[in-house]
Order: structure tokens, then sequence, then C-alpha cells
């Protein structure tokens, strides 16, 4: 039981961390010790350059005796060749001989057998191993991966095609011989698709082609499409511009003729304008009454009239080729006794100057219409004057001046029953009877007269304090102004 005790206190929680720390330092230092043979774990290169393989003996003791050392080549899985040997007693080996004349020892000695590989090709890639012989640990080694890149030979192309209504590859874009693999894009204006293959080579490197396709009309003619490789080895991406090439029949027409051929006029001409891929090489010139006139003239697709007279009253034909067909255009000339004189057109200044005049006029129309409707509206509102105040008149019972919408003194209801209180010209106090009662407002008790109501005389001064009999209104006539 003791002893039992004793061996659970020992494998406690608080000595268990250290525990395993302890052995992950024992198991770090058998690894460190176990990799004597100090190499560079990957390798990057490119077809006729120059690589070198370094190699190096780590012994911190000092107690292991080396013996031979060897690189050995692996190019594919299971497949081992020895390609360099140094012994310090029998000298150096070189025993593959796709390698023999392309592989040397950089320096003469055990602890650093690092070997240089020049005019590398695409297949040297693989894996290459620094492998000693000791004594008494036996062998150690290390292995360098040498990954082989290869630049693509990048091109493109434009396929002149007709033009129809079937789809066809109009331009080609190929990244050969690349490692890795390239990828192809295409940047086009017209509609259209592309198709992408590859090919891998015997010495791992890839050929990527792509075809860019459509179905051709003559408006695709000289449209533009780019093809875009990206790479690893490049540094940036490599474009290519391409115009397409689609043939089509010859289009023509004839210009030229201004409707004013007139009898003795000279150097009357015609042009007959192609269009056409192939540009047409042929260009003929016909008179629907037989043969040119003795004074007309051609030089190539330009017909000219030397002289305008009746054989000219005719139909000139042009007919133009090319690979792909034939077309024809024809105008009938007509010949006049007189020439027809042309009013010259008006020149651009005055053109400037009528619009100008035309906005002008129209700023003017559009002002006056917005100032006539507003003096309307003006004369629609209520007075923005303050009408003369009424006065008392004997023997009437009208206001001096009767504002808009008021009630005439026999539509007026009375002051007070008693009829016997009205207000101030001022309109701030009632006026008290001679009782000394206070009456209430006008119009049953309501508020008072508004202020521009005011009761003056009609030559504008206080009017007297006379009083005024009961049941006698104090209303002058109505007034208008």
């Amino acid at each position: 039981m003791a002893r039992d005790g004793a061996r659970s206190s020992f494998w406690s929680a608080p000595r268990l961390p250290l525990l395993l720390a302890v052995a992950g330092l024992l198991i770090a230092g058998r690894g460190v010790g176990a990799q004597k043979v100090r190499v560079e774990v990957e390798l990057e290169a490119y077809p006729n350059e120059s690589v070198d393989l370094r190699c190096q003996f780590i012994d911190g003791g000092g107690k292991t005796k080396l013996t031979q050392v060897s690189w050995i080549w692996e190019p594919t899985e299971g497949q081992r060749d020895n390609i360099a040997v140094y012994h310090p007693f029998y000298g150096q080996s070189f025993p593959n001989l796709s390698f023999k004349d392309r592989v040397i020892f950089l320096h003469n000695n055990l602890e650093n057998p690092s070997i240089r590989i020049s005019n590398l090709r695409m297949s040297d890639a693989g894996r290459f191993t620094c492998e000693y012989a000791t004594y008494p640990s036996g062998n150690e080694q290390g292995t360098t991966t040498l990954i082989m890149l290869a630049k693509p030979k990048n091109s493109a192309n434009v396929v002149t095609v007709q033009a129809g209504t079937k789809a066809a590859v109009v331009a080609q874009c190929q990244a050969a011989d690349a490692k890795p693999a390239a990828t192809i894009k295409w940047l086009s204006s017209v509609g259209g698709n592309h198709t992408t293959s590859s090919t891998n080579g015997p010495d791992g490197t890839v050929t990527v082609r792509s075809e860019y396709r459509l179905v051709p009309t003559p408006a695709d003619d000289g449209r533009e499409v780019t093809c875009m490789v990206d790479q690893r080895t490049q540094d940036k991406t490599w474009t290519h511009h391409l115009r397409l090439s689609v043939e089509y029949p010859p289009s023509v027409s004839i210009e030229g003729y201004d409707h004013n051929w007139y009898m003795g006029r000279s150097d009357a001409t015609l042009v007959c304008t192609a269009e056409g891929n192939p540009q047409p090489t042929t260009v003929t010139w016909t008179a629907a009454s037989g043969p040119l006139p003795d004074s007309v003239l051609v030089d190539g697709n330009k017909l000219t009239v030397s002289k305008v007279d009746d054989a000219v009253n005719t139909t000139f034909i042009c007919e133009v080729k090319n690979k792909h067909g034939a077309a024809k255009d024809q105008i009938t000339t007509l010949v006049i006794e007189k020439e027809r004189q042309t009013a010259p057109g008006p020149s651009a200044g005055a053109v400037i100057g009528g619009l100008l005049g035309a906005l002008v006029v129209i700023g003017i129309v559009v002002g006056l219409v917005f100032f006539i409707r507003r003096r309307q509206r003006d004369a629609d509102g209520p007075p923005k004057h303050k009408p003369p105040p009424p006065v008392k008149s004997s023997g009437s019972t009208e206001l001096l001046n009767k504002p808009s919408g008021m009630p005439t003194s026999t539509e007026m209801a009375p002051l007070s029953p008693a009829g016997d209180v009205y207000y101030e010209p001022t309109g701030s106090e009632p006026v008290r009877n001679s009782g000394g009662e206070s009456r209430g407002a006008p119009n049953g008790g309501g508020p008072p007269p508004p202020d521009d109501l005011d009761l003056v005389s009609t030559n504008h001064e206080t009017p007297p304090t006379a009083n005024i009999a009961r049941g006698e209104s104090f209303v002058s006539p109505a007034m208008y102004v």
C-alpha cells in the first residue's frame, strides 16, 4: 500500500507538465542529432541554366567517420540513379551517362560535397539525395527537390474566314512548352466564344491552345480581339491584339452626280466606290446605250466627261469583282440646256445669329406673359390700400366708403338693443349713452370692428362728439373709390 501511494504521488498533477516538457526536449534532441546532413529542401531552375545542390555533414562531437558520399537522382517514384560519387581515396565518379560532363563537385572533400549541374534540361526535375556512408552510425542523407520551370512560348494569329451563317475559328492563341501550364483568356467586343485544350510534353512541359469562334459577318471584318496569357514565370500578363479578317463579296455605289450636267459643261465626274474583302481588283464602266461616248475618259474607278453633250444623256453602269463575287450599280445622267443656279445656303454665322435672335424673342414673350398674368392676379386680389374711414353725415345712414363685401346700412343690425352705444374713430373704447350704461359691441356682442374701419370725417379730421339720437344711424352713405 505504501508503494502504491508513493507511485501515485510521483505522477501527481503538479509534476505531470514538467515530465512532459523533459520528454519533449529529449525527443527533440534525438531528432536534431539524427539530422546530420544539411541540404536545401527545394530549388527552382530553368532549362539551359545551372544549379548548385548544396550538402554539408554536421557532426557536433566529431566522432563520426565519413567513408564515402553519393548523389542519388530520383526522377520518378521508385527509380534511383547514382549521378556523382566521391571517395577520399578513389576520388570522383559520375556513373550516369545523362549527367556526365554536366556535373562537378564544388569542393573536393567529404564534409562539403556540393555539386553543380549545368545545361539543365526539363527532364532533370526530381529528387536529389546527398547520402553519406559513415561509421559507426551507418548511412546519413538529406534530399533536395529540384523543380524545373519553363517560360511559355506565346503566339497568336488570325484565321481568315469567309462571311457565312456557321460558326468558324477566327483567331488562335497558344502558350507552348510551359511548366507549369499557362492559362489563356480572351478579350473581345464581338460576340463569340472560345475553346481551350492542353497537351503534355515528354519533358514535363504543357502546351495550351485556345481558339476563338464566331459566326462571321462583313461587319466583323477589322474588329479587334485580344489574347491574354498568364503563367507563373511571367512578370506580367502577355497580351496580343488581333484584327479579324472576314472576307465577303463586294458592294458598290456611284457617287458624284449633282443633277446639273448642262450642255458644254467640262470635267463632269462619276466615282465608283466599292467595298469588299479582298478589295475588288476589277472595275468596269459601261453605258446602257452602247459603247462609252468619245467625250468619256475612264481611269480605274473614276469616269470623267470632258464636255457634256447629248451623247452622255444615258445610263452609266459600274461593275466590280473580287474572288467571292461581283456587284454593279448604275446611274442615269440627264443633260439640261442651261446651268441650274443654286441659291447659296446660309453661312454658319447667319445660322448662329438666327438661333440667338430666336432665343431672345422667346425670352421676351415668356417675360410678357408672366408679367401680364401677375398683374391679373394682383387685380383680382384684396386691395392693398386702406380705404377712407366713414363719417357721420346728416340725414344719411350710409358709409362714405363701403369696403367690398360689407353690408349696407339697411342691412346692418343695430349696434345695441337701445342703439345708444357706438365706437370712437379709434375703435378702442365704447361710448356710453347718457344713462351711463355700457352696451355690447356691434353685431350682437361680437368683436369690435376692425381697425381699418376707423370712423373719421370726410375731411379726415376728428369728428365732433355730438350725441346721436336713439334709433339714428351714424353710418354715412357709401362712397366707392
